[in-house]
């Protein structure tokens, strides 16, 4: 891991994360940046500490007063309205960098002006903008299908203002860079997720099934994944829990397994196994291909998002282009066709663009270099006449 150096060490830093009740993969971010700043406070709106990792638990977590809302740490979506006012309580003046990790509202926290405050952005609100007609889609309630539009119309002015607090973004992929510039009309540098390469097993053989990992939400897409394994007959396990699980399950015929509350070893050994990882959906950056590469297996992505950014036509996978079962079908198909020419080393190789150094070394290098930028411009307000010196 690449040090900010000594003279950041004494740096009083807190972390910013929406909510931590599973280890996805914002919460393995905030993870790395808990190795990046081992002194660092941790400010997030529910916690449920037992499904979160040692790396986070031993850091001091404060929560928000929606951690004392009837099954706020499960089901903190449905005080979603509540969720920008929480974030802004959150009392950071006594930090001199804050960094919020985000795909929700954790960049709407508030810092004095000499704080400087950098947003790793997972995603500006999916909900609120890029997969906006897909959620409001998947809502079966009349009443709540007529209120949605209401309260995401003021959501969104409350994340435009909220992005305009932020000192400096950071996007986790070119992809979201684009929704940020799209959205926020905010330039942000890329810093690809943290992926554990060295550690996970490469296996030179497959058993007899394909996989799909991920929250059981609309935008995840399993119901393409569902239609057209039912049309294949080809095994299928997903892997995953959400709200939209009933509804799959109930669409999926026999060979396809549901697999919720599994293990990491399980997860890993299961993505050394498959033939290959099936990915349906338009994703941020998806850091569950990279770590399948790492595993030496390919995937079968749709080509949007991050996925341009990781699989490679041929080499560790393949891409279609349409959101269709019909689509993903054809895809599955032709990767059969060539599955036997993917090699599972080159497949690895080509996952050693996201290993955990390269993060490690590019965080810190872009936080050195926005604090040090921050400091000098503070340094130069303080250093204006007050208007009470100025000559009248």
């Amino acid at each position: 891991m690449t040090l900010l150096g000594e003279r950041f060490q004494t740096l009083r830093v807190a972390l910013v994360h929406h909510w931590l009740v599973r280890m996805r993969g914002g919460e393995k971010v905030l993870a790395a940046l808990c190795r990046l700043f081992p002194q660092a406070d941790i400010f997030t709106l529910v916690y449920r500490p037992e499904d979160i990792c040692e790396t986070i638990t031993r850091h001091r977590v404060t929560t928000s007063w929606i951690q004392k809302l009837p099954l706020a740490a499960r089901h903190y979506g449905q005080y979603l309205p509540l969720l920008p006012l929480a974030m802004e309580q959150f009392d950071l003046s006594d930090y001199d960098l804050a960094i919020s990790s985000d795909a929700s509202v954790a960049k709407g926290v508030l810092t004095r002006p000499e704080t400087c405050h950098i947003c790793y952005c997972h995603s500006p609100l999916r909900y609120a903008w890029s997969a906006y007609h897909t959620y409001l889609e998947a809502v079966s309630s009349r009443w709540k299908r007529c209120l949605i539009p209401f309260f995401l119309n003021y959501l969104r002015l409350w994340d435009v203002s909220a992005a305009n607090r932020v000192d400096y973004f950071v996007a986790n992929s070119r992809n979201v860079a684009n929704r940020i510039w799209k959205y926020y009309r905010r330039e942000a540098s890329v810093v690809y997720p943290p992926v554990e390469i060295f550690g996970l097993p490469v296996s030179t053989q497959s058993e007899d099934y394909y996989l799909a990992v991920g929250q059981w939400v609309p935008y995840k897409r399993f119901d393409l994944a569902i239609e057209a394994f039912n049309e294949l007959r080809r095994p299928l396990w997903i892997v995953g829990e959400g709200p939209e699980g009933s509804r799959l399950k109930r669409r999926a015929q026999s060979h396809i397994r549901f697999l919720s509350r599994v293990s990491d070893s399980q997860l890993r050994t299961m993505l050394s196994q498959c033939r290959a990882l099936v990915f349906p959906g338009e994703e941020d950056f998806g850091m569950i291909i990279p770590e399948t590469h790492a595993c030496g297996r390919p995937a079968i992505a749709l080509a949007r998002g991050g996925a341009l950014e990781t699989v490679i036509p041929g080499v560790n996978g393949v891409l279609f282009r349409e959101a269709s079962a019909t689509a993903l079908k054809a895809a599955v198909l032709h990767f059969e066709s060539i599955e036997s020419q993917l090699n599972p080393q080159e497949i690895r190789v080509s996952a050693e663009r996201f290993k955990e150094d390269l993060f490690f070394e590019k965080m810190a290098a872009f936080v050195a270099e926005k604090l040090a930028e921050h400091q000098q411009r503070f340094s130069l307000e303080s250093q204006k006449p007050k208007p009470s010196a100025l000559v009248r």
